[in-house]
């Protein structure tokens, strides 16, 4: 499908946020996506990138996508201005929890761009506040230039989500937390709540085994893993993962089918 870009927001560094909207009206109408997915952004003579979609449903027929420039597609992509046409192929991919989480206590735990998978959820919490219980967002960046959607915090707040921020290493007019996300589990007074969690490997598992050393179920704790998903089709076996091509049976798991895998350094 060709999509045209409508707008182009700066994030931090080399992220920009992209929104686009299916040029051609049936495709358009006959789109729908989850909370959770991605879309392959297409280069036509470069190549194809995963992205995660970092707009909600509600937002819709705006599709928006937060881009770091790291690579030739995404090179092509940062290239581009307000106008231009992208192809898009999807949606792919597994999805967050929504209906299960409502009337639960949800911690939110990310790091880095892993927000941007988590936004969405986000935005669905933010925009149905009562069809869910208390809110935690715990983000962490490396430092305080590199925290995503900071002009939204105040936003989420106000709906009533409770958000908590740290980074590794602070800047002169920093006044928050410094340390890593697991150090900001403190303030979750939940007993059972439902975890999403989204970032490097590295963070996902320490939070989790946090969580689990706090008495939470594992049942209860999801995860995106972000690998490097070429083809979304499980063809090219970039995003394979000990049986699992995350392309395919992912990026969103429910923690007890990765955990085999998450325990096994440099898989």
């Amino acid at each position: 499908m060709l999509a045209e870009i409508v707008a182009i927001r700066d994030e931090i560094g080399d992220v920009r946020t992209y929104d686009l909207v299916i040029a051609e009206p049936r495709q358009r109408d006959a789109y729908r996506f989850a909370p959770g997915q991605f879309n392959m952004l297409y280069v036509p003579g470069v190549g194809e990138a995963a992205i995660s979609i970092s707009s909600s449903t509600a937002s819709y027929p705006v599709l928006q996508h937060t881009v770091r420039r790291v690579g030739s597609v995404t090179g092509a992509i940062a290239s581009m201005q307000v106008g231009d046409q992208l192809p898009v192929r999807g949606p792919f991919g597994s999805a967050w929890p929504i209906a299960d989480c409502a009337g639960r206590d949800v911690v939110i735990a990310a790091g880095g761009i892993g927000l941007a998978p988590l936004r969405p959820v986000i935005l669905e919490m933010a925009n149905n506040r009562a069809g869910y219980g208390r809110v935690w967002i715990l983000y962490g960046a490396r430092t305080p230039s590199d925290l995503m959607y900071r002009a939204e915090y105040d936003q989420w707040r106000a709906a009533g989500i409770e958000v908590f921020t740290t980074v590794d290493r602070a800047e002169a007019d920093w006044k928050g937390e410094i340390g890593v996300v697991t150090d900001l589990l403190r303030h979750v007074d939940a007993t059972a709540p439902r975890l999403l969690t989204c970032g490097p490997e590295i963070m996902m598992r320490f939070v989790i085994l946090n969580a689990l050393n706090r008495g939470w179920a594992a049942e209860q704790i999801t995860l995106s893993m972000e690998r490097n998903m070429n083809c979304a089709l499980g063809f090219c076996g970039h995003c394979q993962l000990g049986p699992e091509f995350i392309c395919k049976s992912g990026p969103v798991y429910d923690y007890p089918r990765m955990e085999p895998y998450l325990r096994l350094e440099d898989l």
